[in-house]
């Protein structure tokens, strides 16, 4: 089990603007956290049951809105600049976690080990989402679930436009982050059994980055 902070020197592993990014994501993110974001976690993680892992946890948003009584709380994050930050914030937190330098593309979990996976803001960063969704697949439980949270492509032709024309100038800003993802039908078409699905605004956030889904999707079993 891991709760203190670690080592400065992990950051080393970041290059600048990654370091850069790490340090502005949560200024960056206070007022869409103030403005409803910070209630859809608390909504979305008090569904999480038993041994429970995080994909790209970043600096820890979710820490704080995971229920008591989970079996483990596992929380992935590939990036040195996040994961110290991260380990930072689960020091000052109430919970036990640890804290895995992971990828979500290949966790280091053996089959049907899992209850819970969640993913937000997770499956727009990464450069192709299938095979991170096989891996949710692999490593979920029979029955168990995913909980997702995660800005998506906008059905509004404008401005699903103006995604498509920012794409590359918002990825490079923002660590990767696809802007303009069909996130909701490469989950559907992943073979999870989708439920709960519900759209909203991101509010106080760039329109680029505004149209959220939350849900969950279940393992069949």
């Amino acid at each position: 089990m891991s709760s203190g902070a670690a080592p400065a020197a992990a950051a080393e592993g970041s290059d600048l603007w990654a370091r850069a990014f790490a340090t502005l994501y949560d200024p960056l993110l206070w007022m869409g956290e103030k403005a409803g974001m910070g209630a859809r976690r608390r909504n979305l993680l008090s569904r999480a049951r038993g041994r429970t892992v995080e994909l790209g946890s970043g600096t820890g948003l979710n820490l704080g809105y995971y229920p008591d009584g989970l079996d483990e709380l596992i929380l992935t994050e590939p990036e040195a600049a996040m994961r110290t930050r991260l380990a930072r914030r689960l020091g000052r937190s109430r919970h036990h976690a640890r804290v895995l330098d992971a990828s979500a593309e290949k966790l280091p979990f053996a089959d049907e080990t899992v209850d819970t996976v969640v993913s937000t803001l997770v499956l727009c960063t990464v450069d192709d989402p299938d095979p991170v969704l096989r891996e949710i697949e692999r490593v979920l439980r029979p029955r168990g679930r995913l909980l997702f949270l995660e800005h998506v492509r906008s059905e509004s032709p404008r401005l699903s436009a103006w995604q498509d024309r920012l794409a590359e100038p918002w990825r490079r800003f923002a660590e990767g982050c696809h802007c303009n993802r069909a996130t909701l039908e490469l989950i559907r078409a992943s073979g999870l059994e989708l439920e709960d699905v519900q759209e909203m605004p991101w509010r106080a956030m760039p329109p680029i980055v505004r149209p959220l889904i939350m849900g969950v999707a279940t393992k069949n079993g």
